[in-house]
């Protein structure tokens, strides 16, 4: 199971939408803080979170701290999803092979 660090750190919507981002490339705090409508000090707090749950690198160029997307950690959390989107998947299915054998409702009834 993916740490408890990694569910915290995506519990935010707002660290979310800093992991959305980052998912195009690899952004510099100013122009991320600019993106999701946060400060700077605020936007380096989400992105310490995400860098404590490896979900976030950061790479210094010349005066700028660029955070990257790290997939990792995104992996394992996909692998434990995996068995869940299975059982999502088989009810979809059953709930769909269900509607198939209803009557079509726009089919008139014997009494009509």
């Amino acid at each position: 199971m993916p740490a408890a660090d990694l569910w915290t750190a995506l519990a935010d919507p707002r660290r979310r939408a800093i992991v959305a981002l980052l998912l195009a490339r690899p952004r510099p705090v100013g122009e991320i803080a600019r993106e999701c409508g946060l400060s700077q000090p605020g936007a380096s707090k989400h992105l310490k979170v995400l860098r404590e749950a490896g979900l976030v690198h950061v790479r210094q160029e010349a005066q700028r701290r660029v955070h990257a997307l790290d997939p990792a950690p995104m992996a394992a959390l996909d692998a434990w999803l995996a068995p869940y989107r299975k059982l999502w998947g088989e009810s979809l299915d059953a709930l769909g092979r269900r509607l198939d054998e209803r009557p079509d409702a726009t089919e008139p009834t014997p009494e009509d």
